[in-house]
């Protein structure tokens, strides 16, 4: 058995090759990848229930028309997308609406540590709720809490602040308990 270079580089560059090696797909690559996205996305949100706005692969391309880019990468070489990143462009910058993965601890910590990286910069957020609110506050994402930015970033959506700096709204007709992380543009 000889020296395995890919192996080696991998080992070594390894953080690296997660955040360098996310890439945006375009619309023919979106059609191709529309069953892989759905089914990274269902794995990811089957905890509770699957994702408000996604059920079906044509569901990505009915996003992608809405506004969605989606950001892919593949970490084990085998020519699959393991995780994937769905934001949307909005006023106060670019805002993360949906992940996926294919369930490996690989593929998780890919998704989150390149939302991580994102999230720090400013022009980009996210509203969250759950285990991975905590794992973003832990990283270090700032939350913000004033009640005008948060109102301002989430334009035409009705929120009740709480005294915590979270905030209650409905979303596909529940209501949800969310916080803003980030450093949106307002």
């Amino acid at each position: 058995m000889g020296f395995d270079l890919s192996k080696w580089y991998n080992s070594q560059y390894k953080h690296q090759a997660l955040v360098e090696d996310w890439e945006k797909l375009n619309k023919s690559e979106l059609d191709d990848y529309a069953d892989d996205i759905i089914g990274l996305i269902n794995a990811a949100y089957a905890y509770i229930g699957g994702h408000s706005n996604y059920s079906d692969a044509s569901d990505v391309e009915k996003e992608a028309n809405r506004g969605a880019d989606y950001e892919v990468i593949d970490i084990d070489n085998d020519e699959e997308i393991d995780a994937v990143s769905v934001s949307k462009e909005k006023p106060a910058g670019e805002k993360f609406v949906a992940s996926g993965h294919d369930g490996s601890s690989k593929a998780k910590r890919a998704v989150v540590g390149h939302k991580i990286e994102q999230l720090k910069k400013p022009g980009f957020y996210i509203e969250v709720s759950g285990k991975i609110k905590d794992i973003l506050l832990k990283a270090g994402v700032p939350q913000v809490t004033d009640k005008e930015t948060i109102e301002k970033v989430l334009a035409g959506k009705e929120v009740t602040m709480n005294d915590d700096g979270s905030y209650d709204r409905s979303i596909a007709g529940t209501m949800h308990n969310k916080i803003l992380l980030g450093k949106p543009l307002v």
